[in-house]
């Protein structure tokens, strides 16, 4: 009931657009932001790292900062390189946290009330399970945000790896590209090892769902093919054209998650954040009026399409990260998009927006000028894109990547944020009540 009323007077307060604005588009009902970890891009601070008291005062400003906005769940990156940011028994500690990745210590469980940090391999609080505790008590909605294939960035350098990283104790799960290390997604022991640390995550936290974002298959380089030609050989499962193949390895892991999450927990939901085109037209007829350079389907092997219509995936946030207009991808063109993928499923559909694009119109170029026309240096592009977002019906959810950026307030972005969030609305999943 407290919630009816709640969305009841938001209805009031709503400006008329003309019955533009469907019922259930009333009110953006997930208004989400990411936090990343990777590379201490939002949390912690590369000067918090191995600080336990410095993270946790860092910790509770964004949050403190994100409620003052409005928003009501947070995509919080516990998975980053094959390692953790909370206390398992599977992985090692990541060193974005402590500095050096390290075994958690068996003989005393971390706790959130022993604030020392003891050696870098070493660390006696769970950063999961306090940020869940401070999350919730300003009722925002913890999404654990994992990172399925990834091992670490940009060096085929394994020294920084734990002495009993998995790539060290099975270096044959694991192919290079590019300089990177990524589990191989053809070997059947990937998928049933990133089930057993989704399971273990939704079995011991209290989180609402899992998400991950649009790193599977790596990003193509040019002239570098995938070195997965010996898997292919070894387990085709009767494919007989290997980017199909690689497409039914995906869809396989992603099938297998979700069966996962709803044999431990029914209250725990998946979410995908893909790159933001699926499939261009010129390729696809039902692909979007885009010309992107990649796409999901053909480069990275997610067909999200398909897990939408399997009902795999309880909600879809796309990473629309280009400008209204944009000729090779319109941000007004794909949002339209991704609402027909959506209409008639039960699937939910929330757009990934950029504000951090705010913060680089505003950097000066190599010679020293700033780009000139570009709307993302010229105007309030997110506050475009949010009018633009409750005009379509289907769109019941809003994110921003990233925190830190965001929380800069380039071009008045919070401003505009805190205005269309001015009437507070529950999240959708209150299991901690």
């Amino acid at each position: 009931m407290k919630k009816i009323i709640t969305i009841l007077i938001c209805l009031l307060f709503l400006p008329f657009r003309g019955g533009q604005v469907g019922l259930l588009n009333a009110e953006i009902a997930f208004r989400g932001a990411w936090i990343a970890t990777v590379a201490n891009i939002d949390w912690p601070s590369a000067e918090a790292v191995g600080d336990t008291e410095a993270q946790q005062a860092e910790m509770i400003f964004l949050l403190d900062s994100l409620q003052s906005l409005g928003i009501n769940a947070i995509i919080f990156q516990v998975r980053p390189t094959a390692d953790a940011l909370y206390y398992s028994e599977l992985e090692p500690i990541s060193h974005w946290l402590t500095g050096k990745q390290g075994s958690w210590t068996n003989d005393k469980r971390p706790t959130t009330n022993d604030k020392r940090l003891t050696t870098n391999d070493k660390i006696p609080w769970d950063p999961l399970d306090w940020t869940i505790g401070e999350a919730h008590r300003r009722d925002m909605e913890v999404h654990v945000w994992l990172n399925p294939y990834r091992v670490n960035l940009a060096t085929t350098d394994t020294a920084t790896l734990a002495a009993d990283h998995l790539l060290r104790r099975h270096p044959e799960w694991f192919w290079c590209y590019n300089r990177q290390w990524y589990f191989d997604p053809g070997l059947p022991i990937t998928r049933e090892w990133i089930c057993t640390i989704v399971q273990d995550i939704v079995e011991r936290y209290d989180i609402q769902a899992i998400h991950m974002d649009d790193y599977f298959y790596p990003y193509p380089v040019a002239r570098k093919p995938l070195p997965d030609q010996t898997t292919f050989d070894k387990y085709p499962r009767g494919f007989t054209d290997i980017a199909d193949w690689r497409r039914d390895n995906v869809n396989l892991a992603i099938q297998e998650i979700s069966e996962t999450i709803r044999e431990c927990r029914d209250d725990v939901e998946f979410g995908i954040s893909p790159f933001g085109v699926w499939r261009n037209a010129s390729v696809d007829s039902t692909g979007s009026a885009t010309t992107a350079g990649i796409t999901n389907y053909d480069d990275l092997y997610a067909d999200i399409r398909l897990w939408i219509r399997k009902g795999w995936i309880d909600y879809v946030l796309p990473q629309l990260y280009w400008e209204i207009g944009k000729p090779a991808a319109d941000y007004e063109v794909l949002a339209h998009w991704w609402a027909n993928e959506v209409r008639g499923t039960n699937c939910k559909l929330y757009i990934g927006m950029a504000p951090y694009r705010l913060e680089e119109s505003q950097q000066p170029k190599a010679n020293g000028q700033k780009p000139q026309n570009n709307p993302w240096n010229t105007g309030n592009e997110i506050a475009r894109q949010m009018r633009l977002n409750r005009t379509i019906e289907e769109i019941t959810g809003e994110c921003f990547y990233s925190t830190r950026p965001l929380l800069r307030n380039p071009r008045h972005v919070c401003d505009s944020i805190r205005a269309m969030y001015l009437h507070p609305i529950e999240p959708l999943l209150l299991p901690w009540e």
